[in-house]
């Protein structure tokens, strides 16, 4: 379950910004969270609920997680497509050549703190 390495670094990052920030506690935390990120939502939330009691930064933080659509584009015709429904080959010109442009991410969207 890699969502737990995933959760401590997003407490690293949250506390890194409320040392810059000088902020005593968070109370909510935006993630967005790519559909092809590996990253499994419930094992992410149940993972956070545990981090967050362990935390006095983050005690109680409520974890809002927005799912970011994958859309890769084909390097052979132009388009871009759906990845989950479609894959690695281009539904329009059936190519190969073909790069995910977003829904890999794991992104801190916004922070409401004291």
């Amino acid at each position: 379950m890699h969502e737990l390495g995933v959760v401590f670094a997003t407490v690293d990052l949250l506390e890194e910004a409320a040392r810059e920030h000088g902020l005593s506690r968070i109370q909510k935390v935006t993630l967005d969270l790519g559909e092809v990120s590996g990253i499994v939502t419930e094992f992410f939330e149940d993972t956070w609920k545990w981090a967050s009691s362990k935390n006095d930064l983050i005690r109680g933080a409520e974890l809002e997680i927005h799912i970011v659509p994958a859309v890769t584009v084909c390097n052979g015709c132009g388009k871009t497509y759906g990845t989950v429904e479609h894959g690695r080959i281009c539904p329009y010109c059936q190519s190969a050549d073909t790069e995910l442009l977003r829904g890999s991410e794991m992104d801190i969207r916004s922070i409401e703190a004291e």
